[in-house]
């Protein structure tokens, strides 16, 4: 068990290999994202695996409709601030919208967020011409985390906000695109608003590990955004989220039951998930 108490010791840092060896031995991987020390820390002692500094700050944090308006400056900062928060868990930074267009503007924008902001690895959407970045980077010792299904910087192409692969064309696109970031090199996947079967397949046939977010228990991990667990949604929430701070009486005790609930594979449930 994991607490904020600093008498209590902390657990050894965890690596990104780390990560596809909790995969290997069956362990549920709990990720969550955060945008400043503060709540870093309160993760980072609830036992947090892995804490995303995601472009959703665009949202949650600034107040924009979309994630398309956030800059790299912007989330360098973001990520050296959490990155002071963290003993613990892998820091993982997304790479903004067309911030990785091409592998030489991909290393830049990686190579900030790793030496600026102590990112420990990456994140990028899509596959397609992404793919030639994805190797770009893991050819020079970069990790990457690639992110499939609905895919939020995309989200003027997808019309919205809907989930992905639930036709038989799109779902056999998806666990090719998957295999290809695999082979590319990608050393987490993260898959968004996916019909359950299909993400519980593509996640059986990786060896790397699959994070899902609507996208079923039967992922390697689950993530979701710190505003959505703490019932911090504004507009309609999300089928995807739960309210953990419901009940839990402090901030400290919600990350608890969310990492405790995604181990024991209690979340997500059927409500949760897209069948």
């Amino acid at each position: 068990m994991y607490r904020a108490d600093s008498s209590v010791p902390i657990a050894a840092p965890l690596s990104v290999p780390g990560l596809r060896k909790l995969k290997a031995q069956g362990q549920r991987i709990v990720c969550m994202t955060a945008y400043d020390a503060s709540f870093a820390q309160v993760m980072d002692a609830a036992g947090i695996d892995v804490v995303l500094v995601g472009d959703s700050l665009g949202m949650v944090v600034q107040g924009h409709a979309s994630t398309l308006p956030v800059t790299v400056d912007q989330m360098v900062y973001h990520s050296a601030a959490v990155a002071r928060g963290l003993r613990r868990a892998v820091l993982m930074a997304d790479m903004p919208f067309q911030s990785y267009a091409t592998p030489q503007r991909a290393l830049e924008t990686a190579a900030r967020l790793q030496a600026e902001g102590g990112a420990a690895l990456v994140k990028l959407e899509g596959a397609g011409h992404v793919l030639d970045s994805i190797a770009f980077l893991t050819a020079r010792d970069i990790p990457v985390c690639a992110h499939l299904g609905l895919t939020p910087q995309s989200v003027q192409k997808l019309g919205g906000y809907r989930v992905q692969g639930r036709e038989a064309e799109s779902a056999v696109r998806l666990r090719e695109d998957a295999r290809r970031v695999a082979e590319a090199g990608a050393d987490l996947l993260v898959l968004e608003c996916v019909p359950a079967a299909l993400a519980a397949e593509i996640s059986a046939e990786l060896v790397i590990p699959t994070i899902g977010i609507g996208a079923g228990v039967r992922c390697d991990g689950q993530v979701l955004v710190m505003h959505d667990l703490l019932g911090v949604t504004s507009g309609k929430r999300p089928r995807f989220v739960k309210d953990f701070l419901a009940g839990a009486g402090t901030v400290e005790a919600a990350f608890l039951a969310y990492a405790e609930a995604v181990r024991l594979g209690s979340f997500p449930a059927d409500e949760h998930s897209f069948l």
